[in-house]
């Protein structure tokens, strides 16, 4: 019998409340991580804590995010800090019978770890490479090469995932037994982020076309889809 693998589990990252939403293993986190876009990642800085949105992606059980080199956040990892990023998948919000049992679905996700900033010219210049084509593959051999200036500015971070949380909410209106008898209207009301209309840009030459790498990148295209097969896609692996 194969074993899941799995994040280690202690007092940090352990789900407490509602701890039958939790989820440790791999795949899971792995998951909702290749699902999403955006991530905030907090940190203390001289005992004032911080919390930060950033675009971030995922490799192996690697996480990698990046930002303008004059950035204090950036600058403040140079020896490595105890970070914690967090994703939220927000999926409905639920009117119940009573104040108490509205709520919400989701899907989070907590990684924690030692951020740093990367220093090593080659793992640099791939996850440069990999901050463009993790979302949109093959983009960056159509772009016109970045400068040594540009590549000066922009800062990479990386965080090694020592322990990590999912937290899951997916059972819409959960009221009390015998309130389901009261005539109150109750409802669950889903959410999605989708994809709207590309709309090219006004000063573009005419004749350029759009790339057929950018098919998945489509008008009421669900967001979370279409990061997980980028994903898949960059990174060669099942989708």
């Amino acid at each position: 019998m194969t074993q899941t693998a799995s994040y280690p589990v202690d007092a940090t990252n352990r789900v407490k409340r509602a701890h039958e939403r939790g989820a440790y293993d791999h795949e899971t986190v792995h998951l909702l991580l290749d699902s999403a876009m955006l991530a905030h990642v907090a940190y203390v800085i001289d005992g004032q804590p911080f919390c930060t949105p950033t675009l971030f992606w995922r490799e192996g059980t690697r996480l990698y995010w990046h930002g303008s080199s004059a950035s204090r956040m950036l600058r403040n990892l140079s020896k490595g800090e105890p970070a914690c990023l967090t994703v939220t998948h927000f999926d409905s919000v639920v009117l119940g019978r009573s104040a108490m049992h509205h709520s919400a679905d989701y899907r989070a996700v907590m990684a924690f770890g030692q951020a740093r900033l990367v220093s090593d010219p080659q793992e640099k210049a791939q996850a440069l490479t990999m901050m463009v084509d993790r979302f949109f593959p093959e983009r960056t051999a159509l772009l016109r090469p970045m400068t040594v200036q540009e590549s000066k500015a922009t800062s990479v971070v990386v965080m090694e995932i020592e322990k990590a949380s999912a937290k899951i909410r997916d059972k819409g209106i959960a009221d009390d037994e015998e309130d389901y008898a009261l005539p109150i209207h109750a409802e669950r009301i889903p959410l999605h982020t989708v994809i709207g209309t590309p709309e090219p840009c006004v000063r573009m030459p005419a004749g350029v076309a759009r790339p057929d790498t950018l098919a998945e990148w489509a008008d009421g295209r669900l967001l979370e889809k279409t990061l997980r097969r980028a994903y898949a896609s960059a990174y060669a692996v099942p989708a």
